[in-house]
């Protein structure tokens, strides 16, 4: 439960720890509606959702006013546990899937989370631009990149670059394998202990050399 969080996070504000500690609530009663997460995998809501999306935040720090697109944000994640670590970033989810989105739009009411906007939309078709696009492996990395790309700001605010943080498991070689893009792979298991984490990676990928055309 959120134990889990505390181990890794204990400075966490009672704001923060209150609203991390309503989302296994509410996200029991609405996937009991709709589907946003697996129903065998609702008792691991915290390891495999919560703490996973949170392992960005064991990596980056993002600075006040950091605008971040969570693109395919399904049930909302990575991008609801990172706007409740990060309460001074601007958060921007999108799904192509409307009844995910309102189930998000209730959550984000209920929490009182001011820092999150959604839209229904296709990757593909969205056009604003973000300091950094966040996921959880909605596609390949390949076709993933060639969508997002241009919605990238080329100035940014943090003291690392612009670009893509993609959560991922499994073997990315393939995937990256002639790609002409800077990237940095980071093992979640250097940081969570759980068996879980042990093939989940964090892939962040530099916008200056991200071209997989």
């Amino acid at each position: 439960m959120i134990r889990i969080i505390t181990k890794y996070f204990p400075d966490l504000s009672d704001v923060q720890f209150s609203q991390f500690n309503q989302l296994d609530t509410l996200y029991r009663h609405w996937n009991s509606k709709i589907n946003v997460i697996s129903r065998q995998d609702i008792d691991n809501l915290y390891e495999r959702h919560i703490l996973h999306s949170m392992s960005i935040a064991k990596v980056f720090s993002f600075v006040k006013g950091t605008s971040i697109l969570d693109a395919g944000t399904g049930g909302g994640f990575p991008g609801i546990p990172l706007a409740i670590y990060f309460p001074d970033v601007q958060f921007h989810l999108v799904d192509s899937i409307g009844k995910k989105i309102r189930v998000v739009d209730t959550i984000v009411n209920e929490l009182g989370l001011k820092n999150i906007t959604t839209e229904k939309k296709r990757i593909e078709d969205l056009t604003d631009k973000y300091d950094f696009i966040i996921s959880r492996a909605v596609a390949s990395l390949t076709e993933f990149c060639r969508w997002v790309k241009e919605l990238i700001k080329s100035d940014g605010m943090n003291d690392f670059p612009n670009g893509i943080i993609y959560l991922k498991g499994g073997d990315v070689t393939g995937e990256l394998k002639g790609l002409g893009w800077e990237k940095e792979i980071l093992r979640i298991s250097d940081y969570f202990n759980e068996e879980f984490f042990h093939s989940k990676m964090i892939i962040y990928i530099f916008r200056s050399t991200c071209n997989p055309d």
